[in-house]
Parts: structure tokens; sequence; C-alpha cells
């Protein structure tokens, strides 16, 4: 299998006496044009979210509210953790890439764009991290 793509980066932003504002411009900031956009939220304390890795969806993911954590591999070779803990913080997490998130604090409000509609099943998903190492 190839080896996933993953990074991190910063989105501007803009204050001034109104408050702030985090654009996200999807022809020129973002990787791919999102096709579907979903949040998750009241995530109960010690709850673990994602665990898989994807064969042919993309995602952004951005903690627009409060913090959590992510778990990242990329290739096989171990999990990485990046605070998400500001609305300017993301994370793209390409195809074949493990990702899971966790430790979310009570507010957390986890945002992610995704490039396909929903996918469910064995199409996209490998759910077995031990059988996700091998494929490398």
């Amino acid at each position: 299998m190839k080896k996933g793509v993953f990074y991190e980066f910063t989105f501007p932003e803009f204050k001034d006496e109104r408050g702030a504002l985090v654009p996200l411009e999807f022809d020129s900031t973002l990787p791919f044009v999102p096709k579907r956009v979903y949040f998750l939220y009241s995530t109960p304390e010690g709850m673990v979210r994602g665990s898989h890795s994807h064969f042919i969806e993309e995602e952004i993911f951005i903690c627009i509210m409060g913090s959590c954590t992510a778990i990242i591999d990329y290739d096989g070779t171990g999990k990485k953790e990046i605070l998400l803990d500001s609305p300017q913080k993301a994370i793209y997490v390409g195809k074949n890439v493990w990702h899971e998130f966790q430790n979310f604090t009570s507010d957390a409000i986890l945002l992610c764009l995704s490039s396909v509609h929903y996918m469910p099943g064995e199409q996209n998903y490998e759910l077995d991290y031990e059988k996700f190492k091998t494929l490398y």
C-alpha cells in the first residue's frame, strides 16, 4: 500500500472589536473541494471516535470549539498525538492514514470536511489497527 499523506496546517484568523473570523476558502486553502461536512459534539468523557483509515476518502479536521487529541499513523510505524485546541488549527488526513480522536473537552465540537459523500461498509474503511499496520 502507498504511504498515507498527513499534515497539519493553520487557517488565517481575522480579529477586530466585533470578534474573530476564520475563513475556509474551498478553492485555495483546502486540498480538495468538500462533498460532505459533519461535526462531532457532546462526546462522553473517555470516548474514542474514529479508529479507522480510509481507502478512498480524504478528510480535514478542525476542533472549532474546545479541544481534543488526534491520534495519527500515516505510515504504519506508530501513532502520533496532535492537540487540536484552536479553530485555526487543522489536520489533513489523506487516504491510508489511521486516525482516532480522544480527550474531548465537554464543550468540544470537531468539524470534518470530507472529499466524498458517506460511504458505509468495507469499501472505504479499515477498522483493525493491527491489519492497517501490515498493509505497509
